[in-house]
């Protein structure tokens, strides 16, 4: 590309959203409208790319500029239309040469190889105005590319000031245009907002370059949704089941066996391997990463999680996790961030853990409760442990050895460490280090209490039920 400057509109209130989250903001598929159109105006190569903020630019700004830090801003105080917008972003900018891209923030599904040809046909063709243009079955809303007889682009005419035999035209233009920038900045000026809403409307840049004897053109592409804003809640989710349909049918194309693509959600930075089997209800966010041959679901949510060759992850939620080659992991699993489990490693049903690093061949099968612990490789941890790794103030690191086997309905209270090798005996409470090879159990004989609920609890529910059985215990003692 040659010489390219971009502007980005994204001043709109987007009332309709009835959000207190500005429309650009919204998520598609894992990233914002914005976002989006960010990512698909870098194909273009642009020198500059310029964002046009208003509403609510406190939001808008910063998450501009964490997607592209040099972005400029420009601030449309007040929003009297897209060509006083252009006329801003000019300004902020400092001037502009070359070609100059302009698009909405709105479009999520915009496509960078869509506006790479778009720029290469405007900049070959030597026009002063190119318009991406499609053809739509219900063009209501939109601006039309009028044409005379020969097909030549003579206007485009907004919705409100179209006649009726206007409104039949059926291409219509996406709200996307590209100028000779030398013509743009003499243009602007000339704009009047002498029509029905009382705007600056950039599209009227055509009739200035017509008028000047300069070329203009539209350029159509045949998948116009890409063009597609979302105004309100339910456009949006629209937009969203397209995108998504397009992510999952590009895997799938790719080697990716989806069972069920209508239940299935795939954001837009995931990255699938071939043969990799993606089951029912299963939904993948952010950067999440599926190795070859993992089969991973059904009723499964993977967000910013790494899965390794061959691991199996079945009715799961996991968040900023790792899961080893071959690792097993559910049903009814909960992996918090800081997980890493181990090549061949288990995390089995109801089992929840937390900055936990398992090593090979590591289990944990049942019913238990990991949390800021390291756990050796190929050892078991017993049924209903729970990892007590808080003392109400600050977390505490537990660590496990190789080959260690621990029994069920452990607790180990940390800071802790079992060396490697070792045992628990079932029920144990572990409160200090047990060296390698040694079994602990629990060694106190259980001690009773009599009447303790009601010496010290008098009052209480609990302390009545106990007088309660108590009375009737002494009675059936007298029958």
């Amino acid at each position: 590309m040659e010489n390219v400057t971009v502007i980005v509109l994204a001043a709109g209130g987007g009332t309709r959203m009835k959000s207190k989250t500005m429309k650009v903001l919204h998520p598609v598929a894992g990233r914002s409208m914005i976002g989006h159109v960010l990512k698909a105006v870098q194909a273009v190569e642009p020198q500059k790319i310029v964002a046009v903020v208003g509403h609510q630019r406190e939001q808008v700004g910063p998450h501009i500029t964490a997607i592209v830090p040099d972005a400029v801003l420009a601030v449309q105080e007040t929003q009297d239309g897209t060509g006083h917008a252009v006329r801003v972003a000019v300004e902020a900018a400092g001037t502009a040469s070359g070609t100059v891209l302009v698009s909405a923030g709105d479009t999520p599904m915009l496509r960078g190889e869509s506006l790479r040809e778009f720029v290469a046909d405007h900049q070959a063709s030597g026009r002063a105005v190119s318009i991406l243009s499609g053809r739509v079955a219900k063009p209501f809303g939109y601006g039309r590319i009028v044409r005379d007889e020969a097909g030549a682009v003579v206007a485009i005419v907004e919705e409100k000031d179209a006649t009726d035999e206007q409104r039949a035209i059926d291409e219509i233009n996406s709200g996307i245009l590209a100028f000779d920038a030398e013509f743009l900045l003499g243009a602007l000026p000339r704009l009047s907002n002498d029509n029905a809403n009382g705007e600056y409307y950039l599209t009227d840049t055509v009739k200035i370059a017509l008028a000047d004897g300069l070329a203009v053109g539209a350029h159509q592409v045949a998948d116009v949704a890409q063009t597609e804003g979302a105004n309100d809640r339910a456009q949006l989710a629209e937009l969203g089941r397209q995108m998504n349909a397009r992510i999952v049918t590009a895997w799938m194309k790719e080697g990716v066996t989806v069972m069920d693509p209508a239940t299935t959600w795939i954001e837009d930075d995931v990255v699938i391997e071939r043969d990799v089997t993606i089951l029912p209800g299963t939904q993948l966010l952010g950067a999440t990463v599926i190795r070859e041959d993992a089969v991973v679901g059904p009723d499964t949510t993977l967000k910013d999680t790494e899965v390794g060759s061959g691991a199996r992850v079945v009715r799961t939620h996991a968040e900023l996790a790792v899961i080893g080659d071959g690792a097993t992991v559910g049903p009814f699993s909960y992996l918090r961030p800081g997980t890493q489990i181990g090549a061949s490693g288990k995390v089995g049903a109801f089992v929840e853990t937390k900055n936990a690093v398992l090593g090979e061949g590591a289990k944990v099968p049942h019913l238990s409760y990991v949390g800021d612990a390291t756990i050796g490789e190929h050892t078991n941890i017993g049924a209903g442990t729970i990892f007590a790794n808080y003392d109400g103030v600050n977390k505490h690191h537990t660590t496990v050895g190789a080959h260690a086997r621990t029994g069920s309905n452990n607790t180990f209270v940390a800071p802790v460490a079992i060396g490697d090798g070792a045992a628990t005996g079932g029920g144990t409470v572990v409160r200090e280090d047990v060296p390698a090879g040694a079994l602990v159990v629990p060694g106190a004989k259980q001690r009773l209490i009599e009447n303790w609920v009601l010496d010290n609890r008098a009052g209480t529910k609990q302390a009545d039920a106990a007088l309660a059985a108590t009375h009737a215990d002494g009675a059936l003692e007298h029958s």
